[in-house]
């Protein structure tokens, strides 16, 4: 019997699927790269298939949705849509980030619509139902009739706020709403054994966020994908990003490729510490002393960027807000206590979110030209270096092993 709801669970699945987009194409995608065609037109212009990703690669996987430090205090509430599911991020007294499903239990009001700092509850505007900061039913106005508060016919404990499976690495807010993935820390055990060589778990509590310019958003015209794609590679270095290219050529680059398929980038030879006069960001101090000038990044699919330096990281992630738009979000970090974000330290601050910003920007004119050109009709899904689109190969193999 079980065998036959999973032979008839699998064969609904695919027909789904088969109605959105042809799977013999997203089969040409995990051949050999000298073979593979890359993921096909509707994976970025048809609306039926972004609601089947929404399933299968933003609910199914560990995807982000925000950062920690954006909630710093117990009581500080964000909400996020989800590609249409509504959440809210909130800090509980504990210090501990939760996320919920934000809607009330009773009648399915949305709870939050902005960010703010709550004192005790979220309450529902609608009736005033509350929650505490764990999510826990507390308060229920009226519920037996005017000012009778209370009822031995109602449960409370059964209607508490649905809380989503959530991780936080550093500062990075994970989510798997689904509930179906593996456990978040194996999840990310390959990149914390690649990385050992740059930063321990010591060093992961040293980093603080930027308090004057340490975000910037962006919004561009394109599918969230197109960011990934551009971001695995360097072959794209002396078209885009020329003056970028003559001090980190694409001879000073590596390809990063992490098994079990998990992320990919590539990494640089040439970085340069950041100096105004004698003033110098901190420095990671369990740095592989071999590796002074090495900087690494990475995508950790489906949707965050990182870009890992001995004197600073970013995390730069993808909301996407429709098939061809994305909001990107830039989160800048620094090494060391509060003096990270000190007067001294301000001008090389100012100047670092500067030129990642604008190297970011000159992305744009890659990924939006991708997306126009996938409105033609006789693209099929192109092909790849063998050489220089490896990490790239990775993340259209790991899309499209994710939807089949």
């Amino acid at each position: 019997m079980l065998m036959i709801i999973f032979f008839v669970t699998q064969n609904y699945k695919n027909k789904t699927l088969s109605k959105v987009l042809d799977v013999k194409k997203l089969n040409a995608v995990d051949k050999p790269i000298e073979a593979a065609n890359g993921l096909p037109n509707e994976c970025y212009t048809s609306e039926d298939y972004l609601a089947y990703e929404k399933d299968k690669i933003f609910c199914d996987k560990w995807s982000v949705i925000g950062v920690g430090s954006s909630v710093p205090n117990p009581g500080d509430a964000r909400p996020y849509n989800l590609l249409g599911i509504p959440l809210i991020i909130i800090r509980d007294k504990d210090m501990q980030i939760r996320v919920f499903h934000n809607v009330c239990s009773h009648r399915g009001f949305k709870l939050l619509d902005k960010p703010c700092s709550l004192k005790n509850v979220i309450r529902c505007p609608y009736h005033s139902w509350s929650y505490n900061f764990k999510g826990n039913l507390i308060a229920t106005p009226h519920i037996g009739g005017l000012d009778i508060h209370q009822s031995d016919k109602f449960n409370k404990s059964k209607s508490n706020l649905k809380e989503v499976r959530t991780k936080i690495w550093m500062d990075i807010i994970f989510v798997n709403v689904n509930s179906n993935e593996i456990d978040f820390d194996e999840y990310i055990k390959p990149l914390e054994k690649r990385w050992s060589k740059f930063i321990n778990k010591d060093d992961q509590r040293l980093i603080v966020h930027s308090k004057d310019y340490g975000y910037f958003n962006l919004e561009v015209n394109c599918n969230w994908k197109f960011a990934i794609e551009n971001y695995c590679e360097s072959y794209h270095l002396p078209t885009i990003h020329p003056e970028l290219n003559r001090v980190s050529n694409i001879n000073d680059h590596y390809h990063i490729q992490g098994l079990p398929n998990r992320f990919a980038g590539q990494g640089s030879k040439r970085y340069e510490q950041s100096v105004i006069g004698n003033k110098k960001f901190n420095t990671f101090t369990n740095w592989n002393k071999d590796m002074l000038k090495n900087s690494e990044y990475i995508a950790i699919f489906p949707n965050v960027m990182i870009g890992l330096h001995i004197d600073h990281f970013y995390i730069f992630w993808l909301e996407p807000l429709a098939m061809n738009k994305t909001k990107e979000h830039m989160q800048m970090y620094y090494v060391g206590n509060e003096s990270a974000n000190g007067e001294e330290l301000k001008e090389l601050r100012k100047e670092n979110s500067r030129f990642w910003k604008d190297v970011m920007q000159e992305d744009v004119i890659a990924i939006e030209g991708m997306q126009e050109g996938r409105n033609s009709p006789v693209y099929n899904g192109g092909n790849f270096s063998p050489v220089m689109d490896q990490p790239t190969h990775q993340f259209h193999k790991w899309v499209a092993n994710s939807l089949i």
